[in-house]
């Protein structure tokens, strides 16, 4: 009886935490359904022609229309190769002038060292839709306007900023002891950038580029802004005009935001601990 009354206090305190439990997991699945229905729903609509669009706009797609993502790619895959250019061009340049620029902040000593790492941090202050003005009118006298070029040098820049800061603060990490051995065998400037920075950088070369393709990948404004030929629209913007002046098809549409989040998606799923 007396085991059975002390243990009584315990049964009520382990009784109290599943039900805290119950009710969190239930919260939390319930938030994670609201934040994944819209993406639920373009996918179910976009198995469906518009005639089930319009008489069933809640219900499951029956049949189903695999030809909408036919229609989608056939539309879609012009726009998909230009944004793969101008996703790799801008890594490759964002990574290049980021671990670069990180490492002589970081290791080199030099006069105005600390003011340029100063200026470089207050361009995160400057928000996007101050530049775009000045940065169209650069554009335009610089002749860049309707051409690649106006796609991937923008998104370098405004890129390489958190590129350079992040990179500079990584490379302080590394013991300063690795670079003493290689300076005392004989290891130069390029030697010790090459052979020791890079491979230890690789962890925040996968954050950087992750962040870099999503900024790039879900660039709308931009592109619309500056680019009126179609051969050179990226998919954010190319998607935008399936949407015809009389009529729109809504699966073919559906299908082709689906289709533009697969890449995220994927890279997500993969790489979520970097972004995280």
């Amino acid at each position: 009886m007396s085991a059975l009354s002390k243990s009584t206090p315990q049964v009520r305190v382990n009784r109290r935490r599943k039900t805290e439990q119950t009710i969190l997991i239930f919260s939390l699945g319930f938030l994670a359904f609201l934040g994944l229905f819209p993406y639920i729903f373009m996918v179910l609509t976009s198995f469906k022609n518009n005639q089930q669009f319009v008489d069933s706009y809640w219900g499951l797609p029956v049949p189903i229309h695999f030809e909408n993502y036919a229609a989608a790619w056939e539309q879609t895959k012009n726009y998909f190769a230009t944004t793969f250019v101008v996703v790799a061009a801008t890594i490759a340049a964002t990574l290049f002038l980021g671990l670069l620029s990180g490492f002589i902040l970081s290791r080199f000593i030099f006069v105005g060292r600390q003011f340029l790492f100063t200026c470089v941090g207050l361009l995160l202050m400057v928000p996007w839709i101050a530049a775009l003005i000045p940065l169209f009118v650069l554009s335009k006298d610089l002749k860049m306007l309707n051409t690649i070029w106006v796609l991937i040098v923008p998104m370098i820049a405004g890129n390489a900023v958190l590129s350079v800061i992040l990179f500079k603060n990584f490379i302080d990490s590394i013991p300063q002891e690795l670079f003493d051995c290689s300076v005392v065998f004989g290891a130069s400037g390029p030697q010790i950038f090459r052979y020791i920075v890079v491979p230890l950088s690789y962890p925040i070369v996968g954050t950087i580029s992750l962040l870099t393709m999503i900024n790039v990948w879900n660039e709308f404004f931009w592109p619309l802004l500056t680019v009126t030929d179609d051969s050179l629209r990226t998919i954010s913007v190319g998607i935008s005009f399936f949407q015809g002046q009389n009529e729109t098809d809504y699966g073919a549409l559906m299908a082709g935001y689906t289709l533009a989040s697969i890449p995220l998606l994927f890279l997500f799923t993969f790489l979520s601990k970097h972004f995280l």
